[in-house]
C-alpha cells in the first residue's frame, strides 16, 4: 500500500505571511449565485507565502527564475530527518545523522506548526549547517520553518551558502505526522517566468 502524506499549507485568508510580503487574498469575479454560468476567482499572493520553493533568483539577480530550474530538484528521493534543536540547528547537529544517499533533506523540529513567520521562534539553520549541507551536494533543503535563516537576519547568511552551491530551499512544509525515514518528494512549483520563488503542492509518497 502506497502512503501518501500532504506536507502543503493550506492558503487561506488570514494564514499568516511574512512581515511585509503580500496578505493572501481570494477575491470572486463571476459568480453562479449572481447569474454566472461558472465561478471564477483571483488571487493576491506573495510567491514566498505557505509552502513554497526560493529560486536562485531570490538572493542574486543573474540567479536562475523559477521556471528555469530544472524539474529533478523538485521530484526524486527524499529523507526526513528529526532534530531537536528548537532554535538554531548547527553542523554539530547534522554531524551525526545519516547521509548516506541523501539527496534531498527536509527538517522535521520541535518548532513543528508553531513555526510562524512573525514570532521568529522556529528553528533556522546556521551558517556552517546550510554550508555543511552545501559540501554534501545536496538538490534541496526542507524546513518547516517560514525561512533557513533567522528572523532577524538581514544578511540572509544560509540562504545564500545553499543556493550559491545549487541547492533550492522548500519552505513552510508540514511533517508533524510524517515519519522520519526515505520518501519520494515530490513539489513542483508553479512556472513562473521571472519570478524568485513559487508556492508548491509538496507531498512525500513510499
Amino acid at each position: 500500500m502506497v502512503e501518501i502524506y500532504d506536507i502543503s499549507q493550506v492558503l487561506r485568508e488570514g494564514m499568516p505571511v511574512w512581515p511585509g510580503d503580500p496578505e493572501f487574498q481570494r477575491r470572486p469575479v463571476l459568480g453562479i449565485p449572481d447569474g454566472a454560468n461558472s465561478n471564477v476567482s483571483a488571487v493576491n499572493m506573495g510567491v514566498h507565502t505557505g509552502t513554497h520553493v526560493d529560486a536562485p533568483l531570490h538572493l542574486s539577480d543573474a540567479g536562475s527564475d523559477i521556471a528555469s530550474v530544472p524539474l529533478h530538484y523538485f521530484i526524486g528521493p527524499a529523507r526526513v530527518f528529526s532534530v531537536s534543536a528548537r532554535a538554531c540547528i548547527r553542523a554539530a547537529d547534522l554531524s551525526a545523522l545519516n547521509w548516506k544517499g541523501v539527496r534531498r533533506a527536509l527538517f522535521k523540529t520541535r518548532s513543528g506548526l508553531s513555526a510562524r513567520p512573525g514570532d521568529g521562534q522556529y528553528a533556522c539553520f546556521a551558517p556552517e549547517a546550510a554550508e555543511f549541507m552545501a559540501g554534501k551536494g545536496i538538490l534541496l533543503v526542507g524546513t518547516e520553518a517560514p525561512s533557513v535563516d533567522a528572523f532577524e537576519s538581514e544578511d540572509l547568511p544560509s540562504h545564500r551558502a545553499l543556493l550559491g552551491h545549487g541547492a533550492l530551499i522548500l519552505e513552510g512544509i508540514r511533517l508533524d505526522d510524517v515519519p522520519p525515514g526515505d520518501y519520494e518528494l515530490i513539489c513542483l512549483p508553479l512556472k513562473l517566468s521571472g519570478f524568485d520563488g513559487s508556492p508548491v503542492r509538496a507531498i512525500l509518497r513510499r
